[in-house]
């Protein structure tokens, strides 16, 4: 089974940009393959590693650093949401403002293009690891349906693949 990295609360992928970063590494390198010249003269590509995790992203398809950087540190809150765990208890968890904000009814409207995507997918996680595999249950506790929560699963493939892994490992039947 996955071992996560454990952390203290708040999830690294909850807090806001500026934050993030003070805990983050960012190298500038240039990119190779098919491109043209400036992108293998310029330092375009960007990699970011998060220091307390040593989770790491990079981005080089695009011809701006600025834009590689924004994608870059899309893809570490993506992976941060996926490898990093915090401590919730099973029984006694309470939604997150930003679970309640988003939720309406036992629904769960999000794009997972939306820069809260990562940290709605990083509580769910949480949840998920602390009840040992239950969706259901975890649907539960943070008031939406399981086809919902499912739903927010389905849109990272990472993300699901993770959790019917867990499920098995429990003995518990895959999510389709």
């Amino acid at each position: 089974m996955k071992e996560f990295l454990l952390v203290d609360a708040p999830h690294p992928s909850t807090i806001d940009e500026e934050l993030l970063l003070r805990h983050c590494k960012l190298e500038f390198g240039r990119g190779t393959g098919p491109g043209g010249q400036r992108r293998n003269k310029v330092a375009t590509a960007c990699e970011i590693v998060h220091e307390p995790t040593g989770v790491m992203a990079h981005a080089a398809e695009m011809r701006k650093q600025a834009d590689n950087r924004r994608v870059a540190l899309r893809r570490l809150r993506d992976r941060l949401a996926r490898v990093v765990r915090t401590s919730v208890h099973h029984e006694r968890y309470r939604p997150s403002e930003l679970w309640e904000k988003r939720r309406q009814g036992r629904m769960l409207p999000v794009n997972p293009k939306h820069y809260e995507y990562p940290a709605l997918l990083a509580e769910a996680l949480d949840v998920i690891v602390a009840r040992r595999w239950d969706v259901a249950g975890t649907a539960g506790l943070l008031g939406v349906s399981m086809s919902q929560l499912a739903r927010l699963l389905r849109h990272d493939k990472a993300a699901f693949d993770l959790v019917n892994e867990g499920r098995q490992s429990m003995g518990l039947p895959r999510l389709r």
